[in-house]
């Protein structure tokens, strides 16, 4: 992440290797076993208990401390408007990044460690997956190629459930999408309740959109962050990744007649491989370069991972 800190003295970011970062743990208690942290890593992530003690313990003793923080602001703002009555809104956490980099499998731990603090504080966890439009609309506009790029979003509906949620509203509703499908499934929602904590993941939830020129207020979802989150990786790392996972899959999840993918389990070994170098090129590699990537700068913290898919280096934004 050399391209981050050009020097020392003017890097927005501290810079810590993973044993560093594990030493910052102190006390936090591991709440997690063995069979639960492989029940939530994702297809071909290695993620195991010995990384949970070594990243991600120190990582939910930091976000303790955010969220404390955050609720004694509140009090604070209460007492000033003398408004008691105001209820607090949940703390919002963007976790982004590339395809295939462990997004969800990060997403899915902190939701549990966080939920076992002490204070058993309410955590939900949604995706922007099912914010993207719907493949008859995709294919009707020619964006079926596009698919994760930010033009494929549903944005006015991104921004309204945030901002629900940043409002206190009660039972937000987020549509729900189906991987075997590989679309939005039309009629079913997710409904969020006012959780103190909610993790939102996604490629492009960082993605700033275009400036207006005019002044006028143009929100984009990390103003609803309160803290931000990018798992980094180097292009070739991921794009080996990718390819692993896609290859696996054929083996699994595609065997289904039901999937959208289902042909390509149809094919040789090779041919598939094919197929899945051309979806790196043409589509996941060109989003993470020209949408993805470029946002990594705007997180709170990174988490930069090695060729065996762990966590090498933490940069954490200073304060």
């Amino acid at each position: 992440m050399d391209q981050l800190a050009p020097t020392e003295k003017y890097s927005p970011f501290r810079f810590f290797s993973a044993e560093q970062w594990s030493q910052f743990r102190a006390d936090t208690p591991m709440t997690l076993g063995e069979d639960e942290v492989r029940r939530l890593r994702s297809l071909n992530d290695p993620v195991d208990l010995e990384e949970v003690k070594r990243i991600y313990l120190s990582l939910s003793r930091l976000l303790s401390a955010h969220v404390e923080a955050s609720q004694l602001l509140f009090r604070q703002r209460q007492a000033f408007f003398n408004a008691m009555d105001v209820v607090k809104t949940p703390f919002i956490i963007g976790i982004a990044g590339s395809v295939a980099v462990g997004k969800s499998t990060t997403a899915r731990v902190l939701k549990e460690l966080l939920a076992r603090w002490p204070s058993s504080p309410k955590v939900d966890l949604i995706t922007t997956d099912g914010f993207l439009l719907p493949n008859e609309i995709l294919r009707r506009n020619n964006l079926m190629e596009r698919k994760g790029f930010p033009d494929s979003y549903d944005v006015g509906a991104l921004l309204r459930f945030l901002s629900g949620i940043k409002s206190a509203q009660r039972n937000v509703r987020a549509p729900v999408y189906s991987h075997l499908t590989y679309d939005v499934v039309p009629g079913e929602f997710q409904t969020i309740d006012r959780p103190d904590i909610l993790i939102f993941e996604g490629i492009n939830v960082l993605q700033p959109g275009k400036l207006p020129k005019d002044g006028k207020i143009v929100p984009f979802l990390s103003d609803f962050f309160d803290f931000a989150i990018y798992i980094d990786a180097e292009e070739e790392l991921i794009h080996q990744w990718y390819i692993a996972r896609f290859m696996r899959l054929r083996e699994t999840a595609f065997r289904d007649p039901d999937s959208f993918f289902h042909r390509y389990s149809q094919l040789s070994q090779a041919a598939a491989r094919a197929i899945a170098e051309g979806l790196w090129t043409n589509i996941n590699l060109k989003n993470l370069r020209e949408n993805i990537l470029p946002t990594r700068a705007r997180a709170d913290l990174i988490l930069r991972k090695g060729a065996n898919h762990l966590v090498e280096e933490v940069a954490l934004r200073k304060l």
